[in-house]
């Protein structure tokens, strides 16, 4: 069984691949793009979804910090819910150079963003909830749809 940590990292690392796809999509055409981009939104949006559903919440019940780590989590997702939404509104209109300069800004949010989720919120939370972790784990899978 995954830790918390091992589990939402190896996530990252697969809407990274989507991203990837969908950008080496877009170079060629953006009608073809569309298709990419949507499953990127919506597998990233899966992500955003385990994380505020199950991971944050059972993080703020153990700790009792609500304004802390995920406060900024939740609205580092929002930031990036409104830059795909700008993307795919931006394939729609067959605006090439808005797209990519929405995506670069996206990829730069999303690295920080992951970072900061890797490197100091996921091991808070694997040190709070260790005892707790495969259930967490297990509820978060449950999410997949497969």
């Amino acid at each position: 069984m995954s830790t918390i940590k091992e589990f939402l990292s190896r996530d990252h690392s697969r809407c990274d691949e989507l991203f990837a796809k969908m950008e080496d999509i877009a170079m060629k055409s953006l009608v073809d793009a569309k298709l990419a981009c949507g499953e990127f939104v919506n597998e990233s949006e899966r992500h955003f979804q385990m994380e505020e559903r199950v991971m944050f919440l059972e993080f703020e019940a153990k700790t009792g910090m609500t304004q802390g780590p995920t406060a900024m989590m939740r609205h580092e997702h929002t930031q990036m819910r409104s830059l795909m939404k700008q993307m795919l509104d931006a394939i729609d209109a067959q605006n090439k150079d808005k797209f990519f300069g929405l995506s670069e800004t996206l990829m730069i949010l999303m690295q920080q963003h992951n970072m900061k989720e890797e490197q100091m919120l996921y091991p808070m939370a694997q040190q709070h909830l260790s005892e707790e972790s495969q259930r967490i784990v297990s509820m978060m899978e449950s999410m997949i749809v497969a």
